[in-house]
């Protein structure tokens, strides 16, 4: 018996899914389930009960999986220790990110951390806010980005810096020749929204629900980008961290406002399963991810 079919057991039972638990480790689905029943061998027990309807783990499988991951555990924290002991930095971090932090936040932070420690590798996914904390949790990414953290026992949340909110629209839009607007000024504008799962949608519709301001939708987005798309065509406004507008706002195809009546911000944070085992390389991409923590 070797760790890393415990491992393979342990992503199992947690995914719940053969496909999962082999991507996880970069086997067959096949070779997942030659791992299995090498353990079922082993200890002549039955770990899993076969149903097409439901995973479910026996008994002896819910206390192998449980000391299983005490294992792990321990060997992740030795062979970090070891590392550290010899300085060494080195390995592949995975990484889920949503898209908007993935397409404007990340970059510069993983140049910087690749020209500091090139023995690293940086895998990235660009995923939907709740599939990068479904990553995260099936052991999938060994870190998340995301937007306005949700809190969950089960995560650890390291909090990076804040994104200021800002009114874009097309630059000949009525309201593109003033510097800053007040919340109230926007009532009943054509409005460009992110789909209504999006964390950032639900932050911005608190903030107007707050301020008793109605718009009109007109047009709902998944992603950033095809948000900034319609304004650009002059279909609307829409509210955009900063940060994500820079480029355009440089070229003039859209116009930054700023919102006057308080301080608008999209945290962002990076989130980890808790009680992961933080490798040398992942403690060092934390590091620099968390510099330069100011509001822009």
């Amino acid at each position: 018996m070797q760790i890393e079919s415990l491992k393979v057991f342990c992503d199992l039972s947690e995914t719940e899914s053969f496909t999962k638990a082999a991507q996880i480790n970069n086997v067959t689905q096949s070779a997942v389930s030659q791992q299995i029943s090498s353990l079922e061998r082993q200890f002549k027990s039955l770990l899993i009960e076969r149903s097409k309807k439901k995973f479910r783990l026996t008994r002896e499988g819910q206390v192998l999986y449980e000391y299983s991951k005490q294992i792990i555990q321990t060997y992740d924290a030795l062979h970090s220790r070891l590392q550290e002991i010899k300085d060494i930095i080195s390995g592949t971090i995975r990484v889920a990110t949503i898209y908007s932090i993935g397409l404007h936040d990340l970059p510069p932070y993983i140049k910087k951390f690749l020209k500091t420690f090139p023995t690293v590798n940086v895998h990235v996914e660009y995923r939907r806010s709740n599939q990068v904390y479904d990553d995260v949790m099936g052991n999938v990414v060994d870190l998340g980005l995301v937007a306005y953290p949700q809190r969950d026992s089960k995560l650890e949340i390291v909090p990076l810096r804040k994104d200021r909110l800002v009114l874009v629209c097309h630059p000949e839009h009525a309201l593109a020749a003033k510097k800053s607007v007040k919340l109230d000024e926007i009532a009943g504008h054509k409005f460009i929204s992110f789909a209504s799962d999006i964390p950032t949608r639900k932050a911005i519709d608190r903030i107007l629900r707050d301020e008793l301001i109605e718009v009109q939708h007109v047009m709902e987005f998944d992603n950033i980008e095809t948000v900034k798309r319609a304004v650009e065509i002059d279909a609307g406004i829409a509210i955009l961290p900063h940060g994500t507008i820079l480029q355009e706002v440089s070229k003039s195809t859209l116009a930054a406002l700023e919102i006057e009546g308080g301080e608008f911000y999209r945290p962002l944070a990076a989130i980890y399963k808790k009680n992961r085992v933080l490798s040398p390389a992942m403690k060092q991409f934390l590091a620099v991810l968390k510099e330069d923590n100011k509001s822009r």
